[in-house]
């Protein structure tokens, strides 16, 4: 059975998708960018900002549904430009320090809003 997750913790979805779907103990996170959840404004700053921003989205999700960072399994990366990849990587260890998930970056042509990162999310129990 699928259960849709939704918080007021996290950006509210700008269009018409889910903030994660549930389905047989898999969480499928929808694509975050730093969006701020009270303002739903873009952060200041620059790549790092928003990467901690995006991750502060995704953990408020992962929270609501009852998972936490140390239950995702897949991570995909979406950056304006792979000149931020290391800067992404720095942010990025912080909040996967131990046994990271497998995850794929690339850098595409435009991302919502003028972003600079996105990052969609697996976890499971």
């Amino acid at each position: 059975m699928k259960r849709i997750i939704q918080t007021s913790k996290a950006p509210a979805a700008i269009g018409p998708y889910s903030q994660a779907v549930e389905v047989g103990g898999t969480l499928y996170v929808s694509g975050q960018i730093p969006l701020d959840p009270a303002t739903m404004k873009v952060v200041e700053g620059g790549i790092q900002e928003q990467t901690h921003q995006v991750l502060k989205n995704i953990g408020a999700i992962l929270n609501e549904a009852g998972y936490d960072y140390k239950d995702v399994v897949k991570s995909t990366c979406l950056l304006s430009s792979m000149a931020d990849f290391k800067a992404v990587n720095e942010v990025y260890a912080t909040y996967y320090a131990e046994n990271p998930p497998a995850r794929a970056a690339y850098a595409v042509k435009e991302l919502p809003l003028g972003v600079l990162i996105e990052i969609e999310t697996i976890a499971a129990k």
